[in-house]
């Protein structure tokens, strides 16, 4: 690895010569501050070794989740688990600029290979779309190509310094959003372009505990990225905000376990010791993305005791995580996935527990926020096709604020005034304290968190998931993690709109291809164009013949839905990858993971050898391949 040692901190190590490049990331107090928290890295190694094993033993033992022993005590704490399923904790009173989050954005505030002023131009989109949060993501949809990673946090640090170049950017960004609305709306969003900058609450999403960062190394040894994000965010940003009397917001993204929330207090804490902040200054959203973490929903709240203040309910990495915590089960085997809703069988459960969860009120009586779902569309496309589009939106907008959620998340800023109009009517500023029945922990309530429902199972949706997980796998070695995506089937047809898709789009789609394949799943329709008929199982033949099928589409498709220059270098890979995960019979952990160690390689042969050095390491050792391979030390060393 070529690397910049740090004299002042000589255990950090920054490849190459990012160190000087990106200075005003890497300040001498956020080196400081890494040096600091760099002692914490073992413990996340440890729990991410724990993942696995847990995950290994249950399907040898072909072994269901369950809930905690009551009486337990949740592991690296000092709470029993039932003092926390009673609300038998102190938690987070709501700060006055999170009791009102109608409508949250996400998005990166970087591009890939693009220059400053582009970048800041996300930002601006975002802070002027009348969101009232927005979430900067530095996880499933900030690509990872090059150093897109700082690029994020510079695009951040800058705008929110309210640095002369981000304002230069924003007045120009006003305007256009103000031609498009007069338009689309006829009416203009923004009055003020200043004042509307320091209306939306600005929310960073770190990296998940499973991913490494790319770019720096303690000891030699990879590190993680969460611990990364979470510092460098802080440091560069904290005094910024409160001079604004804005509070300090994360996401938390993929967190499984009690432990892993309380792990995650831990670093808060620490870092706030170490810059001088009050406990609890950082305050914190959940994202509940893993079926093991319904199981522990209280426990989590009470393990990140005042840093918490809500959960949100995304859609497809939960789906994932069902699929892969059921993998070992025959009889589990999703349908179609245009079929499983939040209204679906184990979704409609696993939102009732969250709703639950959060209307369940602390010692001090404190409950906490719940931010509904994704709406992934973007209003472009046919009148048509647009009309029913946002028909729909608004529709789900409406069931998630009956539910009880305090608001929800829009993947693109143009959907902020199309669907923020919902909670606009119900007038409350969030549901906090909205009476539900407490949770119940029977058997009968396990088992409803893996409920299936009849649904159809068919070569449409085989098409639509293979199509996706192609042109997702190709965004990503591109640099695009959130791309605006559709099958192929329906490129240029209007009436079908594009929808955003981050990483766990991808992850979803891998993960039922391979429970089709290696549960014997069958067909429940007859399809005119393949000859199969219902009843006929989805074997590796079919899968490989539609492989064939979807990607010879994408290589015929126009420049606006596969970018020329993919198709003779990351679609190949992408197609790789598609192809390994479905078909190996070990089920992988992660999509990513395969994605990851091929960032920044167009070498098709040298995939395809990443790649099975990854099986070989997984089925071996139960052991993931998660640093950056091309700035790894040589093996041995």
């Amino acid at each position: 690895m070529r690397t910049t040692t740090l004299t002042t901190h000589p255990n950090v190590q920054i490849r190459d010569q990012l160190a000087t490049e990106y200075a005003d990331i890497y300040t001498p107090e956020a080196l400081a501050a890494l040096g600091f928290m760099a002692r914490l890295g073992d413990k996340q190694k440890r729990l991410m070794d724990e993942r696995m094993r847990r995950r290994a033993a249950r399907i040898r033992e072909r072994r269901p989740l369950a809930f905690l022993d009551p009486e337990a005590l949740i592991p690296g704490t000092t709470i029993r688990v039932g003092d926390a399923r009673e609300g038998n904790f102190i938690g987070a009173e709501i700060p006055l600029d999170l009791r009102r989050q109608w409508i949250q954005g996400t998005g990166p505030a970087a591009k890939p290979n693009a220059p400053i002023e582009s970048s800041l131009r996300n930002v601006a989109y975002a802070l002027l779309s009348g969101a009232d949060g927005w979430m900067f993501d530095g996880e499933d949809a900030l690509g990872q190509i090059t150093a897109m990673s700082l690029d994020n946090q510079r695009s951040l640090k800058r705008a929110l310094a309210r640095d002369p170049l981000f304002l230069e950017v924003a007045e120009q960004v006003a305007g256009e959003m103000n031609t498009w609305a007069r338009g689309f709306l006829g009416r203009e969003i923004i009055a003020d372009w200043r004042t509307q900058l320091d209306r939306t609450t600005v929310i960073f999403r770190a990296r998940g505990l499973h991913l490494d960062d790319r770019h720096l190394r303690v000891d030699g040894r990879s590190f993680s990225a969460s611990i990364v994000d979470l510092t460098l965010y802080v440091v560069n940003n904290y005094r910024a905000l409160q001079q604004r009397g804005a509070s300090l917001v994360l996401y938390l993204p993929k967190i499984q376990t009690a432990e892993e929330a309380g792990f995650w207090n831990h670093l808060l804490s620490a870092l706030e010791g170490h810059l001088g902040l009050a406990e609890g200054t950082i305050k914190t959203y959940v994202l509940v993305e893993q079926l093991e973490a319904t199981f522990q929903l209280m426990e989590i709240r009470a393990a990140l005791g005042r840093h918490f203040v809500g959960y949100n309910t995304g859609r497809w990495d939960y789906i994932n995580s069902v699929c892969d915590a059921n993998c070992w089960d025959p009889g589990f085997v999703n349908p179609n996935i245009e079929s499983i809703l939040m209204t679906y069988g184990y979704m409609r459960h696993y939102e009732d527990r969250v709703r639950r969860a959060v209307n369940t009120p602390d010692t001090n009586g404190n409950c906490a926020l719940w931010q509904g779902g994704m709406e992934p569309n973007i209003p472009v496309g046919s009148q048509q096709g647009v009309a029913s589009s946002m028909d729909k939106a608004r529709a789900g907008a409406v069931r998630e604020q009956q539910a009880g959620a305090s608001g929800k998340w829009v993947a693109h800023w143009k959907m902020v005034h199309i669907v923020r109009p919902v909670w606009e009517a119900a007038g409350e500023d969030n549901q906090l304290g909205r009476s539900f029945p407490p949770l119940g922990y029977t058997e009968e309530d396990a088992a409803n968190l893996t409920l299936l429902e009849p649904a159809p199972r068919t070569v449409r949706g085989a098409r639509n998931l293979l199509s996706v997980a192609l042109q997702y796998g190709n965004a990503f070695g591109q640099g695009m993690q959130a791309a605006a995506l559709k099958p192929a089937d329906f490129f240029g047809n209007d009436d079908i709109l594009y929808l955003m898709e981050d990483m766990a789009t991808g992850e979803i789609r891998v993960s039922i291809l391979w429970e089709w394949i290696h549960k014997g799943a069958s067909l429940t329709e007859d399809d005119p164009e393949t000859g199969l008929k219902a009843g006929d199982l989805f074997s590796a033949e079919v899968f490989l013949r539609l492989l064939d099928e979807e990607y010879a589409k994408l290589l015929a498709a126009g420049h606006r839905d596969v970018h020329e220059k993919s198709k003779t270098t990351t679609l190949p890979i992408a197609r790789a990858i598609v192809e390994a995960y479905v078909l190996d019979p070990v089920k992988l952990p992660w999509f990513i993971d395969l994605l990851n160690i091929n960032l920044n390689n167009t070498d098709l042969g040298l995939a395809r050898q990443r790649i099975a050095d990854y099986l070989a390491a997984f089925k071996a050792q139960g052991m993931r391949i998660t640093e950056n391979l091309d700035t790894a030390p040589p093996a041995g060393r």
